[in-house]
This record gives C-alpha cells, sequence and structure tokens, in this order.
C-alpha cells in the first residue's frame, strides 16, 4: 500500500524551489517599487523567461497539462501555466501586507470551518501546490476568528520566513518549522486554542512514507506524514485550495476530508488510506477545474517500489 521515497522522489527540494524563490525575489523587488498593475506587466517577462530557457519545468508542464486538459498542451497553454504561478507569487506580496482591498475573493465552504471549531480544538486544512495558499492565510488575517498557522519543512520555512520578514514581519508567526524538537508541541498548542494548523501535502522531503493514489489517470505518491499528525492529534481534517481565477479574483473552496477525533488507534492506517484516496481525488477535481494553478514544476508521477507501511 505504501513506499519509501528513492533519490529522484525528493528532487523537487532542490531545482524546483529554487526557481520558487528567484520567483519570490524578483517579484518582492518589482512589487515593493513598482506597484501590482506595473508589476503585472513584468509577469509576462517572468513567464517568457520560464517558458524559453527551463527546459525541465517546460518539460513538467507539459507533462501535467497534457493529463489535466485531455489533450496535448500547445505552448499558449505553457505560457499561461507559467503565468498563473508567477501572477500568485506576485499578489503574496500584497496579501501579506493586508491589502485585500486589491482582490476580489470568493469563499465556498467557510461555514465547514467555523462549524468544525465551534468545539475550540481546531483543525487541520490539508492543501497543495494548486492556487495560493498565501489568499487563504490572507483569509485568516481578515476574519480574527480564524486563526492560520502553516507548517512547513524546515527549509522551506527558513525561506520563505526570510522572504515575508522583509515585507511584513507579523507574517513570520504564522509559520511553524518541521524538525524542531518542540514543532509538534506548537503544532498542539496552536490546536488546543482553537486555531488551524494548515499543510501543503502533496510533497514528501524524501524521507516519508509515500501512498500511491490515482492522480489525473496515473498513479501519484503521496506522502502520508501530514495525514499521520492530524491522525495523532486526533483532529479533523480540510481540504483547502485558493484557486486564481485570473486578474485580481481568487476563489477559495474549503472540502470535508477527514476526521481523525473518533478513530481507534486500531482503525488509523485503514482512515490514513480513505483520507488520502479522498484527498487525491479532491486534487484530481480541482485541477480539472482550473488546471493552470498547478505549480509541481517536476515529475510528480515517477514510480517508487513498494514496501510495507510502518505502524501507526
Amino acid at each position: 500500500m505504501t513506499s519509501r521515497p528513492g533519490t529522484g522522489e525528493a528532487a523537487w527540494a532542490h531545482t524546483p524551489e529554487r526557481s520558487n524563490m528567484l520567483m519570490l525575489r524578483v517579484m518582492t523587488w518589482i512589487s515593493l517599487r513598482l506597484g501590482r498593475r506595473a508589476g503585472r506587466v513584468v509577469l509576462h517577462l517572468t513567464a517568457s523567461y520560464f517558458l524559453l530557457f527551463a527546459p525541465a519545468s517546460r518539460r513538467a508542464s507539459s507533462n501535467y497539462l497534457r493529463r489535466a486538459l485531455g489533450r496535448p498542451p500547445h505552448w499558449r497553454d505553457l505560457y499561461r501555466h507559467f503565468f498563473t504561478f508567477a501572477a500568485t507569487v506576485h499578489d503574496r506580496i500584497y496579501l501579506v501586507n493586508r491589502r485585500f482591498d486589491l482582490f476580489d475573493i470568493e469563499v465556498h465552504g467557510e461555514d465547514i470551518l467555523h462549524n468544525l471549531l465551534a468545539d475550540g480544538k481546531g483543525l487541520f486544512l490539508m492543501g497543495a501546490h494548486l492556487g495560493s495558499f498565501e489568499v487563504i492565510r490572507a483569509l485568516g488575517r481578515r476574519d480574527t476568528d480564524l486563526r492560520i498557522a502553516m507548517v512547513m519543512h524546515q527549509d522551506n520555512a527558513q525561506k520563505i520566513n526570510a522572504m515575508l520578514a522583509a515585507i511584513n514581519p507579523e507574517a513570520v508567526q504564522d509559520i511553524i518549522g518541521l524538525g524542531h524538537v518542540d514543532s509538534m508541541l506548537k503544532v498542539r498548542e496552536r490546536l488546543d486554542e482553537g486555531g488551524v494548523i494548515g499543510m501543503l501535502a502533496d510533497r514528501s522531503p524524501g524521507n516519508d512514507t509515500l501512498c500511491p493514489a490515482q492522480i489525473l489517470g496515473a498513479t501519484a505518491n503521496l506522502p502520508s506524514g501530514p495525514f499521520r499528525m492530524a491522525a495523532l492529534l486526533r483532529r479533523p481534517v480540510v481540504f483547502m485550495t485558493g484557486l486564481y481565477l485570473g486578474g485580481n479574483r481568487y476563489a477559495i473552496h474549503f472540502d470535508p476530508l477527514a476526521d481523525f477525533s473518533t478513530v481507534a488507534p486500531g482503525q488509523r492506517d485503514a482512515a490514513l488510506e480513505v483520507a488520502i484516496t479522498r484527498y487525491a481525488a479532491l486534487l484530481d477535481q480541482y485541477c480539472r477545474k482550473a488546471p493552470y494553478n498547478w505549480f509541481n514544476f517536476f515529475d510528480f508521477w515517477q514510480s517508487t517500489p513498494a514496501i510495507t507501511p510502518p505502524k501507526s
């Protein structure tokens, strides 16, 4: 049912994230000095650069879009894919600075969160590199009753923290880095305070147990770690995505995913399997709904040998 990652499985942690941080630095400079309207003109240059001079990302984009669109992608599809990525990175600067007036954000399923949070025990939000997680965190900054802390692998947390600190130091308080002795304690404290823990559950750092799941008609290996954390802490889980719709428009979607609060230890592995299958189905649904919002620019569907899963 599960597998361990091979050496290629963690490749995203190197090349794609370097591109992401380069994009962040370029967009930060543009945003702070030129403003959103002028900055969006430069986004076309950024998308063109990736289309012309990033063959690995271009190849990954083409392979993904062929699955999501159900047809061979045209170069205009690849360009739109890169432009959508650049636009969400650019908008992150303004969302961090609470410039919500610049955006038209529609929210679907927010009542699901408030109903689950009514007991004061908190919950997990599980997303992916699909759309903008910053627009979801912005919802938490706008609504004081919805406090969202993102949990990230330590290397990514340090990079994002450094960038956000230069834009708005307050934003750093919303990020918990994994890998510290007290990481799990911080997560539990946030939950016990009735807060929300957000995680992107579509990538493995290279040392997680992977679970095969069907996404866009092929098998992808998803990390079990984020779901295992939710199961160990016995909390409900809601799927999240903030889809970019073009211009200044975003659509946030929340969907029920799993509830580990009543799962007995002996049933945990079965509940994890169901949750990951449900998560994969929602990824499939939203990739087809908004195909240019997928920001995994590497071979996401690579295979690894199966092994016996560890016990929870």
